[in-house]
């Protein structure tokens, strides 16, 4: 057995985690070769590759990044390097050429949508589900968002206690997207006051209702927001446009916008404080090294019983897995109904929208905690 293995995308942690558990169950389970392409699907359209043997893939549980390396704009169906060619047929020769049983593809929405193009072209594909953002569909958590949310919520403990000392208004923006699980789950375990999501565009005067209520109370108020929050009738803030990547636009800056927002609004002085990429670099957490490992080593089974186009996936605390179909191309938003929302809402935190329909009475006895 000969398999491949590569990381799509951004860097986040736990990667290695994933590369260790899915080298090290084929070669002791399955007697199989295992080979890296770098940099992503560039190692398979560049012919960039290199055997992983056992030491290669030991004592990096808890190391950051990737060894293999990775590229977010290495797309062989839109190839940037050679004008948006589609290069795919050079992909599937090179797999054809090394006798590759399957490759293991760890990645986001957009690896895994370039994943299920190449298991349509006859590319044996086992999909791993990675983003801090956690926005993958069909699953619970994605790896690396444990160490994302636990690296924001620390900022957001020590803003406060700026925050408390000087009177102020401290503004979080957490990375996330087109989604806010980061800034939800981070701005709960900081004890944030407003909680902004893209998936509820907010309504400035209201933010700025909670803002003036604690100047006369608490006298300091931490906002956290999502890098794709928008205000009502408003659009995402964009930083800056990469036509060659797969997902052209960079969010980033609505943490500036709402500052001068919210500046004619209240009395405080207002800061503000972007975490950026801080949030995807570094160790992994215990959690995700458990969870890149578990996922690591379902994936090896599943090539194990030749069970392709399919991705790891964990539901309801189980492991399983997923169509590629259902996952390519589709983005997992914070659900209104979730029990997370309800129960930041109850506690009185402001997502800049008006609490009615956030409200505890208003679940059904079964809830969804998200």
């Amino acid at each position: 057995m000969r398999i491949g293995v590569l990381t799509g995308g951004g860097d986040c942690p736990g990667l290695n985690a994933v590369i260790r558990a899915v080298a090290k169950s084929l070669m002791v389970q399955c007697g199989a070769e295992v080979i890296g392409f770098e940099e992503g699907f560039l190692g398979l359209i560049e012919r960039r590759y290199r055997k992983l043997d056992y030491r290669d893939v030991s004592g990096i549980l808890a190391q950051g990044g990737t060894i293999l390396g990775t590229h977010n704009r290495a797309n062989p169906f839109n190839y940037y390097l050679e004008g948006g060619a589609d290069v795919s047929d050079r992909v599937l020769g090179l797999y054809k050429e090394l006798g590759l049983d399957a490759i293991v593809v760890i990645g986001g929405d957009g690896t895994m949508s370039m994943a299920y193009r190449m298991q349509q072209m006859g590319v044996n594909i086992v999909g791993v589900p990675k983003t801090i953002d956690n926005d993958l569909m069909e699953t619970d958590r994605t790896f690396g968002f444990d160490t994302a949310v636990a690296i924001a919520s620390e900022a957001i403990d020590r803003l406060q206690t700026t925050g408390q000392s000087h009177g102020r208004i401290m503004i979080v923006e957490t990375m996330g997207r087109y989604t806010g699980w980061i800034a939800l789950h981070a701005g709960i375990a900081g004890g944030a006051d407003v909680i902004l999501l893209p998936e509820f565009p907010y309504d400035l005067e209201e933010v700025a209702r909670v803002c003036r209520e604690r100047e006369g109370r608490q006298r300091f108020t931490i906002i956290a927001v999502a890098e794709g929050a928008t205000a009502k009738d408003g659009e995402m803030v964009v930083r800056e446009r990469d036509e060659s990547s797969p997902d052209p636009l960079r969010l980033g800056g609505i943490g500036n916008l709402l500052r001068e927002q919210l500046k004619p609004l209240v009395d405080s002085e207002i800061r503000t404080t972007i975490l950026g990429h801080v949030q995807r670099g570094g160790t992994p957490t215990a959690f995700d090294r458990v969870l890149s490992t578990n996922f690591g080593c379902f994936a090896a089974s599943l090539i194990a019983k030749k069970q392709f186009g399919r991705m790891v996936a964990l539901k309801d605390n189980h492991m399983t897995s997923v169509p590629l179909i259902d996952v390519a191309d589709k983005t997992r938003l914070v659900p209104e109904n979730s029990f997370m929302v309800t129960s930041a809402a109850a506690v009185g935190v402001s997502f800049g929208v008006s609490p009615e329909g956030f409200e505890i009475a208003n679940l059904g006895s079964s809830i969804p905690l998200e």
